[in-house]
């Protein structure tokens, strides 16, 4: 792709502009992680977020079925309108490593990095609030809740974030990755993520003699050894595709066979096609391997997130404007997608934009190291954090 030709983008003077922000990101970071919630409904992470954005001149909009917070910037001159946005719930996770501003909540961490998406975003804001007279247009800001399987993204469209945006801009943290270096890809960037659950039906009786019963659990076996099987036969090599059993439930002692056998897993990919193939073949494989047992079965598939795809020419803008912020090198173009999933993709299904992986590895340990994202001992370098405040800035500054 050619390389996009930019207007307004910032430079170093930005970045060091962001790096006076900094008291502020790490306190409001720290300040979330110690105190996280979940899903869809975070009053006191929204009421953090509203205290920040005090005094800076924006439109602000609570959310109606969550406490989603929209704030608008506005620089009273013609232009389009850059969203960015900062997810904001953690994790059902106790967290292990300690530190002063460990998680003081049993059973919930930040152990995705989205305290730190709302500090930069905050802190952006800040930043743009103070140079509304270098760029034009309006900066929409979206602070989501929900990110975690909740949809959080879904509910905020609906009630109408992406209205007038032009483009659309995400940094998600990454533990495990330098710290305050940007990867991304145009394309498909992160997986769909939908689940299955299978319930194998049989007839229970006493299990030495097998003989007067139907069991369900060798017929389980085979259906969790055929969907594994099913994944390298049925799509093409070239393509991505993962289906993986992660909870299998049977029985409740030694010498009962049980009636049912319960199945549940996830099946990522990185494009419809072959997400369809997947669903179709997995419910074929399911039902006709219980029948070839004797059993009957049940095949249920739930959607979750669409893929996510990152518009090719918004993503050569990010790594335009990172080479301006940072200097050649800080923005590496990802050879290949990741099977995580995102939300952010139904963002991304309605308007162009891009999400961009920011490295956050401690500066004690190594990238190879480093506890990953979702892990109950993962942590995050804040040495570099205005890197991220400064990406956000640049995004809604730049022109191409």
């Amino acid at each position: 792709m050619t390389e996009p030709t930019l207007t307004n983008a910032p430079g170093p003077e930005l970045v060091d502009a962001a790096k006076g922000h900094d008291p502020a990101t790490i306190e409001l970071r720290r300040a979330i992680h110690q105190d996280p919630e979940l899903g869809l409904q975070l009053p006191r992470t929204q009421e953090r977020i509203l205290e920040s954005l005090t005094g800076l001149g924006l439109d602000i909009t609570k959310g109606e079925s969550t406490t989603s917070v929209v704030a608008d910037l506005d620089t009273g001159k013609p232009g389009p309108t850059i969203l960015l946005r900062g997810d904001m719930d953690a994790l059902p996770l106790q967290e292990d490593y300690p530190s002063d501003f460990r998680s003081s909540i049993d059973g919930a961490m930040h152990a995705c990095g989205h305290d730190s998406h709302v500090a930069m975003l905050a802190s952006a804001a800040r930043l743009l609030s103070e140079n509304t007279g270098e760029f034009n247009g309006k900066v929409r800001f979206m602070f989501q809740p929900g990110e975690e399987g909740f949809h959080g993204a879904k509910y905020m469209i609906e009630e109408g974030v992406l209205d007038g945006v032009d483009r659309a801009f995400a940094i998600h943290i990454i533990s495990n990755m330098p710290d305050g270096m940007f990867f991304s890809k145009g394309g498909s960037l992160m997986a769909s993520a939908d689940r299955f659950e299978i319930t194998v039906s049989g007839s229970g009786g006493h299990a030495s003699m097998p003989h007067q019963t139907i069991d369900p659990i060798p017929a389980a076996a085979a259906t969790i050894t055929g969907i594994h099987t099913m994944v390298g036969r049925e799509i093409d090599a070239a393509r991505s595709g993962v289906v993986t059993v992660a909870h299998v439930e049977a029985g409740t002692t030694n010498n009962i066979i049980p009636p049912s056998a319960f199945i549940e897993g996830t099946i990522r990919s990185l494009d419809e096609e072959t997400r369809s193939t997947l669903h179709s073949s997995l419910e074929r494989v399911a039902t006709n391997t219980a029948a070839a047992h004797g059993c009957g079965c049940s095949c249920e598939v739930v959607p979750g997130y669409p893929v996510t795809v990152n518009d090719p020419e918004a993503s050569a803008l990010s790594g335009a404007v990172a080479d301006n912020l940072f200097g050649a090198g800080n923005f590496v173009e990802m050879p290949q997608a990741v099977m995580g999933a995102e939300d952010w993709s139904y963002v991304l299904n309605q308007v162009p934009g891009s999400m961009a992986f920011m490295g956050a590895c401690p500066t004690d340990l190594s990238p190879g190291e480093a506890a990953p994202n979702h892990s109950n001992l993962m942590r995050l370098s804040e040495d570099k954090f205005h890197h991220g405040v400064a990406m956000y800035a640049a995004m809604a500054m730049v022109r191409s």
